[in-house]
């Protein structure tokens, strides 16, 4: 399945056009109005179909500010400008950053060191919140991963099989909001197939101001892997593809996540709050019925047979290949292969941890064991607890009766 908007095609298009254009001279800005024009043309013909894409309407309002800027009249022609490089000075070489630039320097330079939180998206799809609790949720269409003053993220889930409930993510938003003198409000947008080593406007930091290289996009493995580091907020960002479909980790500090101006729609965002119960999935009940039926069955009216590509014995091998710890990323391993027959979906598992190991700042809670099944208020689970915790708890308990 690949989204019929084609805002990146258009964003594209308008900055290999207008590359270094800022610094045009007076006797050019018509070159730019030509460019801005067919930038207009370009979004007016996926408008349709980009309705609901928070990049597509970012690039909307930035093309009427450019219009205002630059006294650009919206008659006149379209056709595309010459190629331009990018000259010597440009802000993207900038290395200087003002001290309100770094998080750590700027937010605590008189207290503690700020506590780290990590969040995770992958699979079909394994969500694991900034309070550790893992879920298996359904999530079809659109959802707010993140959402406070300096960050949106946004991802789009897709039926993995026609007419199955398993979904994965096939694209990805965000949205870096603009932040003092800093960094300019910039939108990284990735799909199945296009995973982008730059913003969507085409640049690779935070635009043209002072602290612009407080955020930057680093590109690990070319179509595969990239890193956005916003130092300003203390944030770090990790975006795969593996196989056909999208993976997500943050690591953000706990000042960060919870800074929202209205507490109530705290709630709208799955890294903080869960998936709502009617989307969550007890993959680990499906994963029992899979270890004595051998395929995967899934609650739900009229839903397709999985593949048969794994058994639940060939399943545990595989994943065991990767993932030698039997932990919630192993059992959602198991469960994917089940589901999809895709063996990059353990793959998928894999980076995943590799990204917690990274980007967790517990090492004692890599491993995650068994997902609570007992909701708290607020649609938050507790954190999973290892099952001999259980054993010396009760033991202990035992002794204090006696």
């Amino acid at each position: 399945v690949t989204s019929p908007c084609k805002i990146l095609k258009c964003n594209s298009e308008f900055w290999a056009a207008t590359t270094g254009s800022h610094h045009l001279a007076a006797e050019e800005a018509p070159e730019f109005c030509t460019a801005l024009r067919a930038y207009a043309h370009c979004t007016r013909r996926t408008a349709r179909t980009c309705r609901g894409d928070l990049a597509y309407h970012s690039a909307v309002h930035g093309i009427d500010d450019l219009m205002v800027q630059h006294n650009c009249s919206k008659d006149g022609p379209t056709s595309q400008p010459r190629l331009r490089t990018l000259p010597p000075g440009d802000s993207q070489e900038r290395s200087d950053s003002p001290e309100i630039c770094h998080y750590e320097k700027s937010f605590h330079k008189h207290s503690a060191a700020p506590n780290y939180t990590h969040c995770g998206l992958f699979g079909d799809p394994h969500l694991r919140t900034f309070t550790d609790t893992f879920q298996t949720c359904k999530v079809q269409g659109a959802w707010p991963l993140i959402d406070n003053n300096y960050l949106n993220v946004q991802v789009t889930n897709t039926p993995v099989l026609p007419g199955s409930s398993a979904t994965a993510t096939s694209k990805l938003t965000i949205i870096f909001k603009s932040f003092q003198e800093c960094v300019d409000q910039k939108v990284y947008q990735a799909e199945m197939d296009e995973l982008p080593a730059a913003f969507v406007d085409g640049s690779k930091n935070g635009g043209d101001k002072h602290g612009a290289n407080s955020l930057k996009i680093t590109e690990k493995v070319s179509g595969q892997h990239i890193e956005i580091q916003a130092k300003y907020i203390g944030t770090t960002i990790v975006v795969r593809q593996v196989g056909r479909y999208l993976t997500f980790a943050v690591r953000m500090p706990e000042e960060v996540v919870n800074a929202v101006e209205d507490r109530d729609s705290q709630g709208l965002y799955l890294c903080l709050r869960g998936c709502p119960l009617n989307q969550q999935i007890d993959f680990q009940a499906i994963r029992s019925a899979q270890a004595t039926e051998g395929r995967a069955r899934r609650k739900g009216p009229s839903l397709p047979a999985p593949p048969e590509a794994f058994t639940y014995e060939t399943a545990t091998a595989k994943c065991r290949e990767k993932l030698p710890v039997e932990d919630l990323y192993f059992q959602s391993c198991v469960f994917d292969l089940l589901t999809t027959g895709d063996v990059n979906f353990m793959l998928a598992a894999y980076y995943a941890f590799e990204d917690v190991k990274m980007l967790h700042s517990n090492k004692d809670k890599l491993h995650l064991y068994e997902r609570t099944r007992v909701l708290t208020p607020g649609n938050t689970a507790p954190t999973g607890t290892h099952p001999t915790l259980w054993v010396a708890l009760l033991c202990l308990c035992w002794l204090c009766l006696l």
